[in-house]
């Protein structure tokens, strides 16, 4: 039996964001992120963005930030996150259309 995959993009600290291929299902998810999986959906686009729940509690290393509409930092992801499509009720491939806004909102540091 194949496992199904999904395409995501990842984004590790002091990195440029890049396109990977995972295994779908928890377990991966919580592998690539390094712990138990917090989703975040802060864009109205049906992307979410998985990062390690406690992350900041286990020091993970600084990443990004999210701003809010004004440009105003309001909360700061730590560790390698995930950005993944939203289906109906999993996670699923990023849609392919969405990758190069993603890739660009998170190009710097």
């Amino acid at each position: 039996m194949e496992t199904e995959k999904m395409t995501v993009i990842a984004v590790e600290p002091g990195k440029k964001p890049y396109v990977q291929e995972i295994q779908s299902g928890l377990e991966s998810l919580q592998k690539e992120v390094g712990g138990d999986i917090q989703a975040v959906s802060p864009y109205t686009d049906a992307v979410s963005i998985i990062c390690a729940e406690e992350g900041k509690l286990m020091g993970m290393p600084f990443n990004r930030a999210l701003r809010d509409g004004d440009g105003h930092i309001y909360d700061v992801l730590v560790g390698k996150f995930l950005i993944v499509g939203l289906g109906e009720d999993k996670f699923i491939s990023i849609p392919d259309e969405l990758i190069p806004k993603y890739l660009q909102v998170f190009e710097t540091p």
